[in-house]
């Protein structure tokens, strides 16, 4: 890592053609940062850096923090950082397999995958899968409790049926769903202790198609 004198004349630089070419002091670099003249003194004077301040100094500006704490360009980062595909993960969400759940609105987190799981999920169609947990044992043994569901939210057309995500006004649910021919639908669950349940059209919104599954250890 660089010392602090040199990731901060990195930052005077950016700084300063932002500015028109002006002369940037210590005081414009803390105001930049989003901290006090006093506080960006202290921590020069320790030479630790503002690691927080930094990240959201660069991201502001599109610009790698590899570059400005180490001196990576970012043509070096591109091929191995590519090489990790991940896709959206709902970790504080619980599609239940049993009783209800809770909306399908929350903030992802990223879950990376490894190149095994990516090429069974396909490469060309992570765009549209996420994954979510799943709770309850009304889909066992084809899926346990506690396992991470992937889905395919470009697939929605249950004519042909399939295991879907959706939600109901209980909540969101994961079930193996047939469409009637009277236009409602049939959720069913594959533990033979749950029963059937069958819904009107409209009282069910699908989420996407369950393409897989992975157990947590």
């Amino acid at each position: 890592m660089l010392s602090f004198v040199e990731v901060m004349e990195r930052v005077k630089d950016i700084l300063s053609r932002e500015l028109g070419e002006k002369k940037v002091y210590d005081k414009d670099v803390a105001a930049a940062l989003g901290i006090s003249k006093e506080h960006f003194s202290m921590m020069k004077k320790r030479g630790r850096l503002p690691l927080e301040e930094l990240i959201t100094f660069c991201a502001k500006r599109n610009i790698s923090i590899n570059w400005l704490l180490f001196d990576q360009s970012p043509e070096s980062l591109c091929e191995p950082t590519q090489k990790f595909a991940y896709i959206r993960y709902f970790k504080d969400i619980n599609a239940s397999a049993g009783g209800g759940a809770i909306n399908y609105e929350e903030e992802a987190q990223k879950l990376y995958l490894d190149r095994e799981l990516e090429e069974f999920l396909g490469k060309e169609n992570i765009k549209n899968i996420e994954a979510l947990n799943l709770i309850g044992d009304s889909m066992e043994p084809l899926l346990k409790d506690g396992s991470i569901v992937f889905i395919d939210k470009s697939k929605r057309d249950i004519k042909k049926g399939g295991i879907f995500v959706l939600a109901t006004n209980a909540g969101v649910f994961i079930k193996r769903v047939i469409l009637k021919t009277d236009g409602s639908i049939e959720l069913i669950s594959e533990n033979s202790l749950y029963p059937k349940e069958t819904l009107a059209f409209d009282e069910v919104k699908i989420i996407g198609k369950v393409i897989g599954s992975l157990e947590k250890i």
